[in-house]
């Protein structure tokens, strides 16, 4: 579930708020998005491989809210770590071809 998103790396470009197809976060005029809707979250991950710096965190327990804060989050290291987990981030790119499953039998 959606947990954090770090207001002070966030560039407010709101693709998180376009990509999350179950309306999680609020755009706010000048300013970074809010979670404002973090029990519809469904833990796609759609958000945190979408944001361009990393400043969100979504848990892998689709059922709690673990009150984590970004200094928790950045203490772990976990802002990100979906993304380079699946080669979206530069220095994980070379993950891309690790998993093949998504590719169709001919």
């Amino acid at each position: 579930m959606i947990e954090v998103l770090d207001t002070s790396t966030c560039t407010d470009c709101n693709l998180c708020v376009s990509v999350c197809p179950t309306n999680v976060f609020e755009a706010v005029p000048d300013g970074p998005p809010v979670i404002a809707r973090p029990n519809s979250c469904q833990t796609c991950f759609m958000c945190e491989v979408y944001c361009p710096v990393d400043s969100l965190y979504v848990d892998p327990d689709p059922a709690h809210l673990y009150g984590l804060t970004v200094d928790a989050v950045n203490e772990k290291q976990l802002f990100g770590g979906y993304r380079r987990s699946i080669g979206w981030a530069k220095e994980s790119r070379h993950l891309r071809k690790v998993d093949d499953h998504f590719r169709l039998p001919q």
